[in-house]
């Protein structure tokens, strides 16, 4: 598939192991994986991932588009890579692979959303999440990141040990009724 602005080929594979199982019951495992296919799966650890970080919760319930991943998934623009252990769901990064508004050149790699859940913290699942994101992401054409993390729950210490560096602070204001 050819993102038409940028010319690019981006290939999609699905169900790719980019960290083999161990045949410890323990280990954790990343792989790229079709989005809305396995969308039933991910829907149950949302809402604790939304409990956990979500602002103005009071006044935003969790309702995703799911209509527009499913676009994005169909135009080759969404990146969904899991995290399992023993073949059990423990995490995710979702992130859209387009090219830069302001730099048509440039094929950019934005997360929307990622997760682990408790029990998969304190270890390396995170990091192995995540380098096998920035691996396919570089395996697609991918040529700048932006990952995000929320202030009340920092997680810049994981982007910072993959060699990232912090480069904007966004600021929210709830001003709707």
């Amino acid at each position: 598939m050819t993102l038409a602005s940028s010319g690019r080929e981006v290939i999609i594979p699905t169900g790719e192991a980019l960290s083999p199982l161990s045949s410890t019951p323990h280990a954790f495992s990343a792989q790229i994986e079709p989005f809305m296919a396995g969308v039933d799966e991910l829907k149950p650890l949302l809402p604790g991932h939304w409990e956990e970080l979500a602002l103005n919760q009071d006044k935003t319930p969790l309702d995703p588009q799911w209509e527009t991943y499913a676009q994005r998934e169909a135009a080759g623009q969404l990146l969904y890579v899991t995290l399992r252990q023993a073949g059990i769901l423990k995490g995710y990064f979702i992130g859209f692979i387009a090219p830069g508004l302001h730099y048509r050149q440039c094929l950019t790699l934005t997360m929307d959303i990622y997760y682990t859940t408790p029990d998969a913290r304190g270890g390396t699942a995170g990091l192995r999440l995540m380098r096998s994101v920035m691996k396919e992401a570089k395996r697609r054409g991918v040529q700048r990141v932006f990952f995000g993390s929320k202030l009340h729950k920092d997680s810049g210490r994981l982007f910072e040990a993959l060699g990232m560096k912090p480069v904007e602070t966004y600021y929210s204001s709830w001003i709707g009724d």
